[in-house]
């Protein structure tokens, strides 16, 4: 894309690595220098304590978040506080010269006084700024930008990509460097946004870097919407949300651990009420809280477009599941089990078969890839199996993953072989690693029988890791787990399982590439970030390889 902004579960501990910023490009003109320094930002007005955002990008417009605090008890979650009138600016300048639209919302009790305002008619390909005003204060300043036109011939697109962010975990060190960058487009959260538990249930309490609200398991609407409120109180989640759109789709603990249509691991029925209500309550809170627009079935897959360059297809893996099978069972092959649900899926083939786009970017919460762990030693087995919702036992499948619905992933597989759709890339969070993939046709027969796709894997912003669960230093006994993963799926071409940070994604009309940086310490408010590899995709190959350096 060109015409930029100008510049200006149980889990446990710290992690250790090398870093640098040499690799991050300038501070945000919207942030202080004192922040560039690693401080936090200046606190925005009483009345915007939550800060603003913008996200899923069209070519003509983009959608607006804020939250208003109208009086002190009105507090989220307490259905108190007044009607408020919030009005909304977007110019082509910073000092609001150029206002390219305007409008006025209302925010209400009903809906936790949130407000979106949906623009449009701006300009494709287009960067803005745009800010808020309620009862005389005014909001701090965001900048946001539009999609290319449908039918543009988008040079770059280039996305932030992060997964897995605990509050009680560490700090979110990974969102202040993305907001430091100039060069993104958009951001792309792959779920996990926020975690459900009790303090101190993850991780244990001698390792919580800091408390969330409410302290209890979040249950009901106004835990739900308490929480959302708390993670938007961090000054350098606040700071991403005011530098770049988000697009964002949840995973599990945006509603409750292995969540599946009809239950969760985390939750008890009866004791913490009818499950249906409590996902009805965390995705209501969901949608007040986050810049995404809803789809007309009420979640959040959807498609996004970037001129002819790429299309994204953002999945929804958590509503339409079925449950979880026990592991070594043969009903993860079950043609009747599903993790999409048999109308996104055939949304996802249609969208991909007809697509005219050079790349099909597919956004999925969980790993499509297979996996398979009977080479572990014992020792890593549990653990490793922790991190992917494997039992402790040792078997060959995460049933939470892709690996647990079989037939969903041959079909689909077999359909971007079967029509010839080239140049598709999953990327995903979930399970705290990142990894670089080829995703095979048939993995027992792989390399034999080639690769259909690839997946490039992030890891966590600051949950928990290999080394964290083990409490053991970096690179000593994930080096053996690595190395016995790879040995038994040889489409696996790296796994970091130590390490948390984010993603780069940088596509152009040649290639994928996926520019990986890892902190330097989540427990550290001030933790640096270094770029640790790089992993790409030839346009026509499916092939993974490693290159040499990050895009500049």
């Amino acid at each position: 894309m060109t015409s930029r902004l100008p510049s200006t579960p149980s889990r446990r501990t710290v992690v250790k690595a090398a870093a640098a910023t040499a690799a991050v490009p300038a501070v945000l003109p919207l942030t202080s220098p004192a922040h560039a320094a690693g401080t936090p930002p200046r606190a925005a007005p009483a009345v915007f304590r939550h800060g603003i955002a913008s996200g899923d990008p069209l070519p003509d417009g983009v959608l607006l978040w804020t939250r208003v605090t109208p009086t002190d008890d009105a507090l989220p979650g307490s259905g108190r506080g007044p009607d408020t009138q919030v009005g909304w600016e977007v110019a082509e300048d910073r000092e609001f010269t150029r206002v390219s639209a305007r409008g006025e919302t209302t925010a209400v009790a009903g809906t936790d006084h949130t407000v979106k305002a949906d623009v449009r008619g701006l300009r494709p390909g287009t960067g803005y700024w745009f800010r808020f005003t309620a009862g005389g204060a005014v909001s701090p300043t965001g900048r946001t930008r539009t999609a290319p036109a449908a039918d543009a011939p988008a040079d770059r697109l280039r996305l932030g990509v992060v997964s897995c962010a605990n509050w009680e975990s560490g700090w979110f060190s990974a969102y202040r460097h993305l907001a430091a960058r100039t060069d993104l487009d958009a951001v792309l959260h792959l779920g996990d946004y926020l975690y459900e538990y009790a303090t101190g249930s993850y991780p244990k309490p001698a390792e919580v870097v800091r408390r969330h609200l409410p302290e209890h398991e979040i249950v009901a609407l106004a835990d739900y919407r308490l929480r959302h409120a708390t993670y938007k109180t961090d000054p350098d989640l606040q700071a991403l949300h005011a530098a770049h759109p988000v697009i964002a789709i949840w995973d599990d603990h945006e509603i409750a651990n292995d969540a599946w249509s009809g239950g969760a691991e985390n939750h008890t029925p009866g004791a913490e009420g009818d499950f249906a209500v409590r996902a009805a309550a965390a995705r209501q809170a969901y949608f007040e809280w986050m810049p995404v627009r809803a789809s007309t079935e009420g979640t959040v897959y959807r498609r996004l477009r970037f001129g002819r360059l790429a299309d994204l297809h953002l999945l929804d893996l958590r509503s339409f599941r079925s449950q979880q099978s026990g592991l070594g069972s043969g009903t993860v092959d079950d043609p009747e089990r599903t993790i999409t649900g048999r109308a996104q899926l055939d949304w996802l083939k249609a969208g991909l078969a007809g697509s005219d786009a050079a790349w099909q970017l597919v956004g999925t919460s969980v790993m499509i890839s297979p996996v398979a762990f009977g080479a572990l030693p014992a020792y890593l087995l549990a653990p490793v199996a922790e991190l992917l919702g494997l039992p402790k036992e040792g078997v060959t499948i995460s049933t939470d993953q892709w690996d647990g619905y079989t037939d969903d992933r041959r079909e689909l597989l077999g359909h971007l072989a079967g029509e010839g759709i080239g140049n598709t890339v999953f990327l995903t969070g979930d399970i705290h690693m990142a990894w670089a993939n080829e995703i095979p046709a048939k993995a027992a027969t792989y390399p034999l029988s080639g690769s259909v796709a690839t997946e490039f894997v992030v890891t966590s912003v600051s949950s928990d890791n290999l080394d964290d669960l083990l409490n053991v230093p970096p690179r000593t006994a994930s080096v053996v787990a690595s190395t016995a993963i790879r040995a038994a799926n040889r489409h696996v071409k790296w796994v970091d399982m130590d390490s948390h940070g984010y993603g780069v994604l940088d596509i152009t009309a040649e290639r994928s590439q996926m520019d990986y940086y890892v902190l330097s310490d989540r427990a550290d408010r001030n933790a640096t970030a270094a770029w640790a590899r790089s992993y790409r995709t030839l346009s026509g190959t499916q092939k993974v390889e490693r290159v040499k350096a990050p895009v500049r």
